[in-house]
């Protein structure tokens, strides 16, 4: 298959602003930015970021829960993970406002807990949060 430059063009910009247009549709990234300071105790995330108390975040949207290496998660997430659990918008959001409930509803399993104790309650600190942290994930793969 050959392609023109027009559309390897258009190839390039889309694959690079993929997770820009992505974080636009859940929240503002700029908010957002603010709102992760909230997380930066546990967190790291761009470039250079390791595992703290958490693990880094760096292409964490359209990862399965509880797969950086290094980093030692509680039980129960790396059973979500194995379960399919994997992150994305909606996860995201139903996770940071409450990680022990969000656990305990997708493992059907009253006993599971997270090692995160932080809840974001507020539907847009959420989003912006949410779209924040896209911005630092890879652009979803093309289906073919």
């Amino acid at each position: 298959m050959r392609f023109g430059i027009k559309s390897l063009a258009l190839i390039a910009a889309t694959t690079l602003m993929a997770p820009m247009a992505f974080a636009d549709e859940v929240g503002n990234a700029e908010e957002g930015e603010n709102v992760f300071k909230k997380c930066k105790a546990c967190h790291k995330i761009g470039e250079g970021a390791e595992n703290g108390t958490g693990p880094m975040l760096n292409d964490v949207m359209g990862r399965v829960a509880g797969t950086v290496p290094d980093f030692s998660y509680s039980d129960d997430l790396v059973a979500a993970g194995a379960a399919g659990l994997v992150w994305d918008a909606d996860n995201m959001s139903a996770f940071i406002e409450d990680p022990k409930k969000f656990l305990r509803d997708y493992l059907d399993d009253k006993g599971a807990k997270s090692k995160m104790t932080l809840k974001v309650k507020k539907d847009e600190e959420r989003a912006d949060v949410i779209a924040y942290v896209a911005t630092f994930s890879a652009p979803p793969a093309a289906s073919q």
